[in-house]
């Protein structure tokens, strides 16, 4: 059985082994170079533990655990126009190194090239294996658009927000855990138990980010802390501090979220103290628990060893156990 440092490993050396045509070179270079880039391959790492589940060949499943990381990454470098990002893992992202033009079409690439790689699936499940992998592109496409809508609403529910993260970042876990158990020749009631345990760890995941990004220790999560808030950002905890508030905490909180000139540590420190007025920390956690569970029940119930299955238990728990 392999751990999960060495599928990530397997990942890493598949990405520099990858071939792409030197001409034109504006096209390809793009995509040598965000895959360059690292990450920790969680989605490529999931689709091979679940294929390694069913005692499938992890080593025949590489190609298509590339094709979700070319895909997962065709979306960054999208994200990254849309978002007007001029960093991606601490270097220039591929539109502020390039342009946005070239950004689009070697972005329009790496789509073709994942479903090249899909492709090199067993004729036996390749038609189920593609149709997960175009719901899942689909999703993830459907939940950025839901989510840059959300930047123009006033009144995004709790319930809008948990289907804006589903479909932007749990389906895409999913899809890899279900496309990986498939090539794994497991039955797809099965495939479909770890579609869940994705789709819950997933949701459960994104909560975790969002607590993350206002109460977490910028040097140990890696990114801002307080991001979210200076940009107004639509999370788990300010829908439930809109939704909560009243009199001086909702006057208070509306004056931060409409105030245009302000002191970026001042406006962290005051809308942090609203939340803690509310308790949304706690409503937040209790919500990321409630998927964490749910994701655990649904592994439960697989058939497969008990030894992998703890092996999927483990990276779900190291997932979720970020420092803070």
């Amino acid at each position: 059985m392999y751990s999960i440092s060495q599928l990530q490993d397997l990942v890493n050396k598949h990405i520099a082994e990858k071939e792409y045509p030197n001409n034109p070179s504006e096209l390809y270079e793009p995509i040598r170079y965000i895959m360059s880039l690292g990450g920790k391959r969680l989605r490529p790492a999931l689709l091979l533990m679940a294929c390694n589940l069913f005692d499938g060949s992890v080593l025949k499943a590489l190609d298509p655990a590339l094709a979700i990381e070319v895909f997962h990454n065709f979306t960054l470098m999208h994200d990254d126009i849309m978002d007007k990002a001029p960093l991606r893992r601490g270097k220039p992202t591929v539109h502020a190194k390039w342009n946005e033009s070239i950004a689009i079409l070697s972005g329009d690439v790496m789509l073709v090239k994942a479903y090249e790689l899909i492709m090199s699936v067993n004729d036996s499940v390749l038609r189920d294996v593609l149709r997960v992998f175009n719901e899942t592109a689909t999703g993830v496409c459907e939940g950025q658009q839901i989510d840059m809508n959300f930047e123009a609403l006033d009144g995004v529910t709790i319930a809008e927000y948990l289907e804006m993260i589903r479909l932007k970042t749990a389906v895409l876990l999913a899809g890899s855990l279900e496309i990986g158990a498939l090539i794994g020749n497991a039955p797809k009631d099965q495939a479909q138990l770890l579609y869940q345990f994705g789709e819950n760890l997933g949701l459960a995941f994104q909560l975790q980010d969002d607590i993350l990004d206002v109460y977490g220790d910028p040097h140990k999560f890696g990114k801002q802390v307080g991001g979210d808030i200076l940009s107004n950002k639509k999370t788990f905890l300010l829908i439930k501090a809109l939704e909560l508030a009243e009199n001086l905490e909702e006057e208070e909180l509306n004056y931060w979220l409409n105030a245009e000139d302000f002191d970026a540590d001042t406006k962290v420190r005051a809308v942090t103290d609203i939340y803690n007025q509310l308790g949304v920390r706690q409503l937040a956690e209790e919500q990321m628990n409630d998927f964490a569970e749910k994701a655990l029940s649904a592994l439960a119930c697989v058939e497969a060893s008990s030894e992998k299955k703890d092996q999927l238990k483990t990276f779900a728990e190291e997932l979720l156990v970020r420092e803070n």
